[in-house]
């Protein structure tokens, strides 16, 4: 049996359509931070949760200890962001 391999050419029109898709997807990135805070803060979690959970003596379980790192997170989040809303109101 003889192998079958398949050519795709890919027109010109097709490849300046995916870099028009691709700068797209990056100016919405540049304009759109709530993603990239989402995936810090669980980045941060990731180092925030065993030390809750090394913290308690291991008297919470897992996902106890990751939904409260991430309440630590978001309180933080939102005492900063009302700080500056209270003392910057002209940006808001």
């Amino acid at each position: 049996m003889k192998p079958f391999h398949i050519r795709r050419t890919i027109s010109l029109s097709q490849s300046t359509q995916v870099l028009e898709e691709i700068t797209e997807i990056w100016c919405q990135w540049r304009r759109q931070k709530l993603p990239l805070y989402l995936f810090l803060a669980m980045c941060f979690n990731l180092v925030l949760a065993p030390l809750v959970y090394a913290a308690t003596n291991e008297q919470l379980s897992r996902s106890q200890s990751w939904a409260l790192g991430l309440l630590g997170l978001v309180t933080l989040g939102l005492s900063i962001y009302l700080f500056f809303v209270m003392f910057v109101p002209e940006k808001f």
